[in-house]
């Protein structure tokens, strides 16, 4: 019995010092980031990756084993991952989406979500063929081809809403256009991936898949006529007052967020998702989400999101190409980011947006960030990725999302919006 104490002891002061580094480093990074002009969450991103092997794995590889261990501790992980779930519940609710009211927004969701996906999932497509037998040999040209497609058609729904939310388009409708599409964009991602990872098992089936869906058509309308106006009710029966929420309400939203959470992954377009369904639910309930963001949206910003991108980063290692990769890694960047901005700027003309307008969404759709690593992460763990090209996509998914604070600084003024202060530098 002693002995099991001092192991939860052992593990305990483990993972308090952990915190504290990814913490401290997170918030050191972010205020980095924003001084020189990038949204915060860019600075974290890098954080998490610096505490990696990617810098402190490859600098003092025995002080980063002795801090973190050869992976990501359970604990770790854990927590990264309910992190992650509150953030998403936090990114649905603060959105206005009144703003999909209107024909125009509602039409452009629909199309940049499409064009966001297709065209990027085609090029991808393309290019895992050209490049399987060069990079690739060995590995089934079928699947590490539809991988490739399935991670350039990726969105980074939680980075994007924390962009939004930094540049102040949280409640604009180029915003909400952008998050709307963004979540579709995202679901049918994560739909894809779940397909590619059963056939790759040599699981998958066409009635799985069709059932699949059905499992998520009938979630969603389960959330809109019973979710919905239980949440209602119990905002009712327990008002949030002085800006607090009440502890009773509190526990309820909680166990909303976790149990839609436990849907969405037994479905397999992961627990995250159940966080942002939950969001949506209670995004009417304005008193509701001022004081969730009051009392808990801080603690999930500072506490939560460095352990996920630190746990990220453990896994990651962007010193693993060659000079020989470098061409391949021009050629991955310039798919990437040509089939995500052109053919969303496009369907946003085609929408009725203007040109600035349209060229900001296309920015905003072409951010990728952890949510592209996570998915990395699941291609080379089922072996149709290899290290070399999934260091390129993780170099892609980071330049991706760097972009984006220098364009929008760029194009937003033209939309006539006023960049916070803060962020305009």
């Amino acid at each position: 019995m002693t002995t099991g104490v001092h192991a939860n002891e052992d593990l305990l002061f483990s993972v308090l010092i952990q915190l504290i580094i990814m913490i401290g480093a997170a918030r050191a990074l972010n205020i980095v980031a924003r001084r020189l002009g990038q949204p915060g969450a860019v600075g974290e991103i890098i954080a998490g990756l610096m505490l990696g092997p990617s810098l402190l794995g490859a600098l003092a590889p025995d002080l980063s084993i002795s801090l973190f261990g050869a992976s990501p501790a359970p604990a770790i992980t854990i927590i990264s991952q309910i992190g992650l779930t509150l953030l998403m519940f936090q990114i649905g609710s603060e959105f206005e989406f009144g703003h999909l009211e209107s024909p125009q927004h509602r039409k452009g969701a629909a199309l940049i979500a499409a064009a966001s996906v297709l065209v990027p999932l085609a090029g991808g497509l393309a290019l895992g063929w050209i490049t399987a037998p060069i990079l690739a040999p060995g590995i089934d040209p079928t699947l590490y081809a539809l991988f490739f497609g399935n991670a350039l058609a990726i969105t980074a729904l939680p980075i994007l809403g924390r962009i939004l939310a930094q540049f102040g388009l949280t409640d604009k409708p180029v915003g909400v256009v952008a998050i709307s599409a963004a979540a579709v964009n995202d679901v049918a991602g994560w739909v894809m991936l779940a397909s590619i990872s059963a056939l790759a098992a040599a699981r998958f089936s066409g009635g799985a898949l069709a059932l699949q869906l059905a499992g998520i058509g009938t979630l969603l309308v389960l959330a809109r006529f019973v979710l919905a106006p239980l949440a209602s009710r119990l905002v009712a029966a327990f008002p949030t007052t002085g800006g607090r929420i009440d502890p009773t309400l509190m526990a309820a939203m909680l166990a909303l967020v976790f149990g839609l959470a436990i849907c969405t992954y037994k479905l397999g377009i992961f627990a995250i998702f159940g966080g942002f369904l939950g969001g949506l639910i209670m995004h009417r309930h304005t008193g509701f989400v001022a004081a969730w963001k009051g009392q808990v949206g801080g603690f999930v910003l500072v506490f939560f999101l460095p352990v996920f991108f630190t746990y990220t980063g453990l896994r990651t290692n962007l010193l693993g190409l060659g000079p020989e990769d470098l061409s391949w890694l021009a050629v991955v960047l310039a798919v990437a980011i040509l089939a995500k901005i052109l053919p969303v700027y496009g369907a946003a003309r085609l929408a009725g947006y203007t040109p600035a307008e349209s060229a900001v969404l296309g920015s905003l759709m072409n951010t990728r960030a952890l949510m592209e690593l996570i998915v990395l992460n699941i291609g080379r763990d089922l072996g149709v990725i290899p290290p070399n090209v999934f260091t390129m996509l993780v170099v892609m998914a980071v330049v991706t999302t760097i972009m984006a604070g220098p364009l929008l600084k760029s194009l937003l003024p033209r939309t006539g919006h006023i960049i916070p202060r803060g962020v305009e530098a």
